[in-house]
């Protein structure tokens, strides 16, 4: 039987959308940040999310992006590289227009780090999320372009999921707030400076 039909499921476990199922499609890669370690995550953004622009590099199932506009994020950009789940993402966001009210979110579809490589004409984002296919180790060149490229300002946090034994080497600039393990993932919230 072939994966590339199939579906999977995610569950928002926090905010105006608390407990809504979303299906996204089963392709290489696509691994949504699970339940516990987004609990984590958005208790850490707790102070910091309502109002929030936000940027999710790689955004696979949407887990990240639509947890961030269930609990408040103002403006969410969502990139993504696999056809399949972009789409799937752009019924999600055509299902939660009526709901999004003042809150914005917006798809793109293509290569992240082509998008990260050009210069940011808007504002920097508040909050990155970084969460790309492990076997793809994008994290240090997406970092690199976040830093060239006006996409943070002083005080952006930065979200990065990888596997416990391939940490990243991130610019010295980004001061660790917070870290974490759960299982084989390690995952770390930094603040730029």
């Amino acid at each position: 039987m072939s994966k590339v039909n199939s579906t999977q499921q995610l569950r928002i476990i926090g905010g105006q959308w608390r407990g809504r199922k979303f299906n996204f499609p089963s392709a290489d890669g696509l691994r949504p940040t699970g339940d516990r370690i987004r609990e984590t995550l958005f208790n850490w953004l707790s102070s910091d999310i309502h109002g929030a622009r936000c940027l999710d590099l790689f955004a696979g199932s949407g887990a990240l992006a639509l947890e961030a506009l269930s609990r408040g994020a103002a403006h969410v950009e969502l990139w993504e590289a696999n056809r399949a789940a972009c789409q799937q993402l752009q019924n999600h966001i055509k299902t939660l227009q009526s709901q999004l009210g003042e809150q914005e979110a917006q798809l793109s579809h293509g290569d992240s780090l082509i998008k990260l490589a050009q210069h940011n004409e808007g504002a920097p984002f508040d909050i990155i999320f970084m969460d790309p296919p492990f076997a793809a180790n994008l994290w240090e060149t997406a970092a690199e372009l976040l830093e060239q490229n006006n996409w943070l300002h002083p005080d952006s946090l930065i979200y990065i999921e990888s596997p416990k034994n391939q940490l990243p080497k991130l610019p010295e600039n980004w001061r660790n707030w917070r870290c974490k393990n759960t299982g084989q993932v390690c995952y770390q919230l930094y603040i730029a400076r």
